[in-house]
């Protein structure tokens, strides 16, 4: 199917591909799938924000035909209704948490599920829960879950919601701005077009993201072992 329709598996993990023929719509339900569903956490979250700050002008064209004429104005309108989405989605993903909690942790162990672990979660949250809620934003796959497994271990309505804003917020923002700013600075003082090596750019961004929860298994391990 995916050949009949020209797609490949290299232009679903494009951001530039959602970009150019979704547009703002396809970006926001990316955005909310990808924080909220389970489902969603293959898809590029960091970068697709990233190109979005490149492209803000295109997007808010289709949008509101003719412009706004303002590049602040063309941000502020994107950073608004992704944030909403990307807060939403969290949302979603912490009710689904919070509905199949109770069945987790009745549940009995098997040789791939341990209660003990949900426990633990628990105890993560309750002293972390606001830090790893902000700070999953910023990590690929594990902002998916994060809102899930706060729910599942009924993290406080109140504090998620508050962590859930901020974190989201602070995402949408870095990303938008990056994005739209370093590729103006890079094409007026190096000559550099940021839009013709976006495929650099994922990769970098991908390992930027990626890092820290690298860092923290690579040294996990070495302090049990």
């Amino acid at each position: 199917m995916l050949e009949l329709l020209n797609i490949t598996l290299k232009d679903l993990l494009s951001p530039e591909f959602y970009i150019n023929n979704g547009g703002l719509w396809v970006l926001l339900i990316i955005v909310f799938a990808e924080t909220g569903l389970m489902l969603g956490f293959f898809l590029p979250g960091d970068s697709l924000l990233f190109v979005a700050g490149i492209y803000s002008r295109m997007l808010i064209d289709k949008l509101i035909p003719g412009g706004t004429g303002s590049d602040i104005i063309d941000l502020m309108i994107l950073f608004a209704l992704i944030s909403l989405c990307g807060i939403l989605g969290n949302m979603v993903g912490y009710w689904f948490g919070r509905k199949s909690g109770p069945y987790l942790f009745e549940r009995q162990d098997t040789w791939l599920f341990k209660r003990k672990y949900l426990f633990q979660a628990r105890d993560f949250y309750d002293k972390h829960g606001g830090q790893a809620i902000v700070f999953a934003r910023f990590l690929p796959i594990i902002r998916t879950f994060a809102p899930i497994i706060a729910g599942i271990v009924r993290m406080e309505w109140k504090k998620f919601m508050l962590y859930n804003i901020v974190g989201c917020l602070a995402w949408v923002f870095l990303m938008l701005i990056a994005g739209h700013y370093l590729d103006k600075l890079f094409l007026t003082q190096f000559g550099f077009d940021l839009k013709k090596h976006l495929e650099l750019i994922v990769i970098g961004i991908v390992i930027i993201t990626t890092l820290p929860v690298l860092y923290r298994i690579f040294f996990a391990k070495r302090k049990t072992a």
